[in-house]
């Protein structure tokens, strides 16, 4: 296959239009979500950001210093009941799922057209490594978009957990996790349907090699905007990531679905809005972290606790 790939041209990489901010920075202003007397603060939240910032974050401690409860991001996770010895016996059987079948490589098992294009980025931000070669797409696209990202400043360092972190301990608050779990009852089994095709993730890694394209001075913006809180200027510009592609190769795969799982994203958004509801209740005041896009959705987060009767305030 490789002889075929040398007939299609890449496209062209478009190089960086803006530069990444630094210094000390205030961040975005925090949504402000009320009913009868009771205040859930949302921050929301962008990533990649700048990593050479300091998150001036005085309000963010000042609200979570006063906060009954803390509530951490909303996602996905996949769980077993196997205990530590079973998961560590799990190991090998994931390293496996984490490379394609039968030794194959990249250019096996992707179109010859998204191969090139995969080629010539990769040569550009990881041309010393070959083992990437062999990895599932959706993994090798993780490891692509985080060198991509660590080339042009951005994400290398957590600026908003250890903030965040270290204001809930000192108010003695123990984060409340949002995450939707999903229980696989056989993992060994699961890990061995994913590895035998389970997901197609030949889109997360196309999408990944698209934004690296074409998207990293997007990606600059808007880590700048979040960073001088211009949420006008991430209103303009909502944005879904490889990230979301790479999400929805898992959520739609019959690996997910064959599990009674379905509307991934509409389930994930309930769960964390009925903890979000029991926190308001429960508490005078509560602090939230929301990706901003979640937030500026028409039906996102938003929406949904005005029609549920809340009062929201912009920052």
């Amino acid at each position: 296959m490789v002889e075929a790939v040398a007939d299609v041209e890449a496209a062209p990489i478009r190089d960086l239009e803006a530069v990444v901010v630094h210094g000390a920075q205030p961040g975005p202003g925090l949504w402000r979500v009320s009913k009868d007397g009771h205040v859930l603060w949302i921050l929301g939240t962008v990533s990649p950001l700048p990593n050479q910032i300091e998150w001036r974050a005085d309000e963010v401690r000042a609200v979570i210093a006063r906060s009954g409860q803390v509530l951490l991001p909303p996602g996905v996770a996949f769980d077993a009941d196997v205990g530590f010895f079973g998961k560590v016996a799990l190991l090998p059987t994931i390293w496996k799922g984490m490379r394609n079948e039968d030794g194959a490589e990249l250019n096996d098992v992707l179109a010859p057209a998204i191969y090139a294009r995969w080629a010539a980025v990769k040569q550009r931000y990881l041309p010393r490594d070959g083992g990437i070669e062999r990895k599932r797409p959706m993994f090798a696209a993780v490891e692509l978009q985080s060198a991509a990202m660590k080339s042009i400043g951005l994400g290398r360092r957590k600026i908003v957990w250890p903030v965040v972190d270290a204001a809930a301990k000192a108010a003695g608050i123990t984060p409340t996790p949002t995450t939707w779990k999903i229980m696989i009852d056989d993992p060994k089994a699961a890990v061995r349907e994913f590895r035998e095709g389970g997901i197609d993730d030949a889109a997360c890694l196309e999408r990944t090699v698209a934004l690296i394209e074409h998207d990293l001075p997007t990606l600059v913006e808007r880590a700048n905007a979040w960073a001088v809180g211009d949420i006008e200027a991430l209103r303009r510009s909502p944005y879904e990531d490889a990230g979301s592609a790479c999400m929805q190769a898992v959520t739609e795969s019959g690996f997910v679905r064959n599990r009674g799982y379905g509307d991934l994203r509409a389930r994930v958004r309930q769960h964390w809005l009925s903890i979000a509801e029991a926190a308001l209740q429960r508490n005078e005041e509560t602090f939230a972290m929301l990706p901003v896009d979640r937030l500026l959705e028409t039906d996102g987060y938003l929406a949904q606790l005005q029609a549920r009767g809340y009062e929201v305030e912009l920052p």
